[in-house]
């Protein structure tokens, strides 16, 4: 198939990279434009970007798909298909109906569960034991185009939402392969998502990052899970901020917050409690909860707020 692909962040490279390996024409890459990074905000390429020029495809940046330029520079490929993989832009009506076939996404839930932009992370920070991937139809609403295909996932209990982001992209791209070869010989049927079902994300903001240790070890273990590696989930101990990377759940209680044990490293919720196995004070490196506690040693009974 002759193929345009969208897509901007690093979840979407695998997809890319096996459309190249399997024998299928990627025409362009459209990605978004490139960004400031960090403190000293240098302008960075997205990975998709990255990955599209090591295989020397053509790249289209565009602020906007809305203008002409864009339509005609797609009407000139003349693509069979348009693959969107974390594109994060929307798709005029008039670039939905251009190619031969259609527009495919690739979607990080199983919809119609979890429409938007923050899926994985949706899914772990509720507590989710199955996630999976969809690819669909695009329609003009926000993932409600018909589903193709799906894949599930069982979600490990001290996974997190990083960890379950680079399966998903793989999972991702071996079954967009599946979709392409079932629309090119028929044997996919679309189906139309039960809109009764469909749940909507929330965008992932630091607003989420604060640990309230009153809620039970679970919740508080999928916040850690869900927000990693950004924002990170964060407490207070004593005037220190502190960024909790990883914990394990424990049946153990005590006081909300309280250190209720230092070997393991270990604080009590408001149900239950969790085994803190890495963390960070701010302006210092991510480091085991033992080197912690070498330079900022606990006692029982010592806060986190």
């Amino acid at each position: 198939m002759n193929i345009v692909f969208m897509g901007t962040p690093d979840f979407a490279v695998p997809s890319l990279s096996k459309l190249c390996d399997s024998g299928h024409n990627v025409l362009a890459v459209f990605t978004q434009p490139d960004k400031p990074v960090g403190r000293k905000q240098i302008l960075t390429p997205p990975d998709v970007k990255v990955e599209a020029l090591k295989r020397g495809i053509e790249v289209f940046q565009p602020d906007s798909l809305r203008g002409e330029n864009s339509y005609e520079e797609l009407k000139k490929l003349s693509p069979d298909v348009i693959v969107v993989v974390a594109y994060g832009k929307i798709l005029p009506k008039n670039i939905l109906d251009l190619p031969k076939y259609a527009c495919v996404n690739v979607h990080g839930s199983l919809l119609p569960k979890y429409r938007g932009a923050s899926p994985i992370q949706s899914a772990v920070l509720n507590g989710d034991k199955v996630s999976g991937v969809t690819t669909m139809f695009m329609g003009e609403g926000m993932d409600t185009g018909d589903i193709l295909m799906t894949a599930e996932t069982e979600i490990g209990e001290n996974e997190t939402s990083a960890e379950l982001f680079d399966r998903l992209a793989l999972m991702g791209a071996d079954l967009l392969l599946e979709t392409l070869s079932g629309l090119e010989n028929g044997t996919v049927k679309p189906v139309p998502q039960n809109e009764s079902k469909a749940t909507y994300t929330k965008k992932i903001t630091k607003d989420l990052c604060p640990i309230n240790w009153v809620n039970s070890n679970t919740e508080v273990h999928n916040q850690v899970r869900g927000l990693q590696t950004w924002p990170v989930a964060t407490a207070k101990l004593g005037d220190k901020d502190v960024k909790i990377h990883k914990t394990r759940l424990c049946d153990k209680g005590g006081e909300a917050g309280a250190v209720i044990c230092v070997k393991p490293l270990t604080v009590a919720c408001g149900s239950g409690s969790l085994i803190i196995d890495e963390l960070q004070l701010s302006g210092k490196k991510r480091m085991t909860s033992e080197s912690f506690l070498l330079g900022h040693p606990l006692k029982i009974g010592d806060k986190f707020a």
